[in-house]
């Protein structure tokens, strides 16, 4: 599953924001705006989606979108949702279209701004320039 979230996060990369990306394994050591997504896959195992993103990254979401150079707090946050709609979303897509792992996805939520400290099973973290989006999923079942 997560290999879908993480092409829809590539994705998001090359055709939305327009710059070179580098994905590690782990998870930023940042301060970060998280938020989730939990999704219920066709199987009934439920899992919640954790997107992390710093500051930065979040700044260039919100520059794309809303042609802010400075956003405030509570933008970025907005910023951060949509964020996670728009990568889950996609990734959702993606499962339905190789018929793989098909799910069906929540609302999100903001969780904090803060060093990611959740327990997770496996983690990404994407990298523009330095700005930071970790992409993380824990199976709700266990």
């Amino acid at each position: 599953m997560l290999t879908t979230i993480e092409e829809a996060s590539k994705n998001f990369c090359i055709h939305q924001i327009r710059e070179k990306h580098e994905i590690k394994n782990g998870i930023s050591k940042k301060r970060t705006l998280i938020a989730y997504i939990d999704i219920d896959r066709i199987d009934n195992v439920k899992f919640r989606i954790y997107i992390a993103s710093d500051t930065g990254f979040m700044q260039r979401v919100s520059k794309l979108f809303l042609e802010e150079d400075k956003s405030d707090e509570d933008t970025l946050i907005d910023m951060t949702l949509e964020t996670a709609n728009l990568i889950i979303g996609s990734a959702k897509v993606l499962a339905e279209t190789a018929n793989k792992d098909t799910y069906t996805i929540n609302t999100p939520h903001f969780e904090k701004i803060s060093k990611f400290d959740f327990n997770v099973d496996n983690a990404k973290t994407i990298s523009i320039n330095g700005d930071e989006l970790t992409i993380a999923i824990k199976e709700l079942n266990v």
